[in-house]
């Protein structure tokens, strides 16, 4: 046999074997399942029961009827001059005197004015009459100015020996709406004493006061 041939005979079949072993499908590789989880399930508090909304019932007492208090109409009203006038208390009853007001008296001309007190004068009857250092003038009413009246009093007052108003009387008034402030002024009046015999005595005056619309303004 020739030795070409079997070199050429097993060459083919070593090839044809490897063709073969080759051709033939490798298996799939095994699929590795992933590890498992294990999962923890947690307990789930327990709910609290729903309680239904109470509803209270509306009170079925019977609602009185109220009334709405009157509205005032606002229009426009008259006042009459009469209501800012304020009437003049009239004066007590004989023997009662009111705290804190002052007592005029109203003499008729030619009473005993000053009856009782002593080394008083007239004013005629001096050496030196007694000359003013302190006269204020009196407050002329409201209602007299408002009502644009005019008027005078004549006020009849004693002087004693340190040139002070001790004593007054209202002599005769035009209105008697003008007495309270005249006496009031007078009172307050200040005198440099009249002198007779060279001595300060008492001295009995009378003066005029006179209210005068021009003057107030």
């Amino acid at each position: 046999m020739n030795k070409d041939l079997i070199i050429g005979v097993v060459v083919s079949v070593a090839l044809h074997s490897t063709v073969l072993f080759l051709g033939q499908k490798s298996p799939p590789p095994k699929k590795i399942a992933p590890p498992k989880e294990e999962v923890v399930q947690f307990e789930m508090p327990p709910l609290d029961e729903e309680k239904p909304d109470k509803v209270e019932d509306l009170n079925e007492e019977p609602v009185e009827n109220q009334l709405a208090p009157p509205s005032l109409i606002d229009l426009p009203t008259i006042v009459p001059i009469e209501a800012f006038t304020q009437p003049l208390t009239p004066p007590p009853p004989p023997g009662m005197v009111a705290s804190g007001a002052i007592s005029i008296p109203v003499l008729k001309p030619g009473a005993n004015f000053g009856k009782g007190i002593a080394n008083l004068f007239d004013i005629n009857n001096l050496d030196q009459r007694p000359t003013p250092r302190v006269q204020p003038q009196p407050a002329y009413p409201y209602e007299m100015s408002r009502a644009g009246i005019s008027g005078d009093v004549v006020v009849e007052f004693i002087i004693n020996e340190n040139g002070d108003v001790i004593d007054t009387r209202i002599v005769r008034s035009s209105h008697r709406e003008f007495e309270v402030p005249a006496v009031q002024a007078v009172q307050k009046w200040k005198f440099k004493a009249g002198r007779k015999g060279g001595k300060a005595v008492k001295v009995r005056v009378s003066q005029l006061i006179e209210f005068n619309l021009e003057d107030s303004k």
